[in-house]
């Protein structure tokens, strides 16, 4: 469960017991065929939790043990994504009754989700996120929003995700989403992704 790093600290190994993915795409709303389906994917990973049952302060062992967590969840995510270009995301988990939600939140950092982003080519914003503790066939709502702007109002959404039967009480539902766009027949103005993209590649030039 546990290995050592280089300085003799302990990092906790985070055991995946199973990962899936959910794919929704979306080809219309409200009658009106979409020009382009809207594509999202979830990626969960049902983690042992290596705290359930039992308060530890310190849980960086934890968050330094999800960077190769964070590796297998852009892999499963982007298998499921197929060739289109990721303009959202968001993250979630369910912790276990015998967890506590901070676990979930560990699994969750910047250190788990650096190597999505560099998996996707980038991401400036940061990610929207929600966690809960539950049992199996806890509902939950993922929020979602622009990669690169969290102001782009188009891109607000969210996935609903329910797992029949995760987690058990020693587990994390960990979750990943992704999306190729913002909401169909989305129109309340604001900044919009083609802005965000002309004005990443003006900084580049």
């Amino acid at each position: 469960m546990k290995k050592a790093d280089c300085q003799g600290q302990a990092v906790v190994r985070i055991t995946i017991r199973r990962s899936f993915a959910i794919v929704e795409e979306r080809n219309e709303e409200a009658g009106r065929p979409a020009e382009r389906p809207l594509r999202r994917v979830a990626a969960v990973a049902i983690v042992e939790n290596p705290y359930a049952g039992r308060y530890v302060d310190d849980l960086k062992p934890m968050i330094d043990g999800s960077v190769q967590l964070g590796h297998e969840i852009a892999a499963l995510a982007l298998g499921a994504f197929g060739q289109h270009e990721v303009q959202s995301y968001g993250k979630g988990g369910i912790v276990g009754l015998n967890g506590e939600q901070e676990h979930a939140n560990a699994l969750l950092t910047t250190v788990f989700a650096n190597p999505i982003r560099d998996a996707i080519g980038g991401g400036d914003a940061w990610i929207s996120s929600f966690t809960k503790k539950g049992g199996p066939g806890t509902l939950i709502d993922i929020p979602m929003n622009h990669k690169d702007d969290v102001y782009v109002r188009s891109h607000y959404d969210g996935m609903t995700v329910m797992l029949p039967d995760a987690p058990m009480p020693d587990e994390v539902a960990v979750i990943f989403c992704i999306a190729n766009g913002g909401r169909l027949n989305s129109r309340v103005g604001g900044l919009t992704h083609d802005e965000v993209v002309a004005r990443k590649g003006n900084k580049r030039s």
